[in-house]
């Protein structure tokens, strides 16, 4: 009998549960309290933290590979292969598209150049990732953590980087969600109080015609400049395409809901797995979680830099805050510009504005991810 109990017990995970798989657990319980009590990007949040908590428990073998002799290998295991085979990042810009207005940035596009400007940080840190001792590849995967576009960071890592996926993920996602704690310090230094109060005027009307031809002539563009980045851009075209063809309003629901949230919920699980401890358990993750905050922060002082250059240019009619709304975290980084606007003029309606660098941030951050790929493969 006793027998039977110690074998028992042994086949448990309890028995087999180590200080690396433990430290692995209290993290994922971390992620999920920022995810559940914070609300800090829960739809993406919850699933991977849930993901790390469940391939982090000892002996369920989730991401197990078919062996000699095996049916099959574990849940986690299948699932991921749409990350590796680069499937679910575009999907997700599917979704990102049919949820898009593009009519701001359409209306200004002088915006564009903020969300150019923003995504200097990916370079700035992809070169300090290469002094600080990574691989080209992997400089190039944590780099782009600077563009505050999490689907991009995870497509990204995938093809340069795949044993950094887990860490890149999860350094992305992180400061995506911490975009109001991190962005308001650097725009205020940044600016003057004259500049932060400027009130911008109302957008013009865009017509549908321009709104159905835009994602034709970018994608059409884009895709003949660089290659590489078709599968991100070209799914983000779809899915706006979708929305403003006023033809297939259905496929934009679809697009929108239920395809975007079973792929988030496979996408998220997916990488959550990746970050088993033998892998996330190391002094290079650290240093990715430094970089990518280090990322951030530069895209974001660059988007306000250009916010302040256009700030000169056109008399002070453009409001430099929105500059920071470049890095990509959408609407996030544009309620951000609005919040920091309201709070020196009360009356300062930047929203609708800060959409226009914001969008083109995640049309930036694809192109960048599209660059780096084209160079580093």
């Amino acid at each position: 009998m006793i027998e039977l109990a110690w074998e028992f017990l042994e086949s448990t995970g309890y028995f087999n549960l180590t200080p690396p798989e433990v430290l692995m657990i209290v993290i994922a319980c971390f992620l999920l309290y920022l995810g559940i009590v914070k609300k800090y990007e829960p739809l993406l949040l919850v699933p991977i933290s849930f993901g790390i908590l469940l391939v982090n428990l000892p002996l369920g073998d989730l991401m197990a590979a078919p062996g000699p002799g095996q049916d099959a290998g574990g849940l986690l295991y299948y699932l991921a292969l749409g990350l590796e085979y680069g499937i679910y990042p575009p999907l997700i810009f599917l979704g990102v598209g049919a949820l898009t207005d593009f009519g701001p940035l359409i209306a200004n596009p002088v915006t564009l150049l903020l969300g150019a400007a923003a995504q200097f940080g990916i370079f700035m840190t992809f070169v300090g990732a290469f002094f600080m001792g990574f691989s080209p590849q992997q400089a190039g995967a944590i780099g782009i953590i600077g563009g505050a576009d999490g689907p991009t960071a995870i497509f990204l890592a995938n093809q340069l980087a795949p044993e950094l996926l887990g860490s890149i993920a999860i350094a992305a996602y992180s400061y995506m969600a911490l975009v109001p704690i991190i962005q308001p310090p650097i725009m205020k230094l940044l600016t003057t109080k004259k500049e932060r109060q400027v009130v911008m005027e109302q957008l013009r009307p865009v017509s549908k015609t321009e709104k159905v031809l835009f994602p034709i002539i970018v994608i059409i563009l884009t895709g003949l400049l660089l290659p590489a980045a078709i599968p991100l851009l070209g799914m983000l075209m779809l899915g706006n395409l979708l929305r403003e063809s006023g033809v297939t309003e259905r496929l934009s629901k679809a697009a929108q809901n239920e395809l975007n949230n079973i792929v988030v919920i496979f996408l998220g699980i997916s990488v959550g797995g990746k970050a088993t401890a033998a892998y996330f358990l190391t002094p290079d993750t650290l240093k990715i979680i430094g970089l990518g905050l280090a990322a951030f922060a530069f895209g974001t002082f660059t988007g306000v830099l250009m916010g302040k250059l256009l700030y000169k240019f056109t008399g002070g009619r453009i409001n430099p805050l929105i500059g920071s709304a470049g890095v990509s975290a959408v609407p996030m980084a544009a309620r951000v510009s609005q919040a920091v606007g309201k709070e020196e003029n009360p009356n300062n309606y930047l929203l609708m504005h800060a959409m226009g660098p914001n969008v083109a941030g995640v049309i930036g951050s694809a192109v960048a991810a599209g660059i780096l790929l084209s160079i580093l493969t």
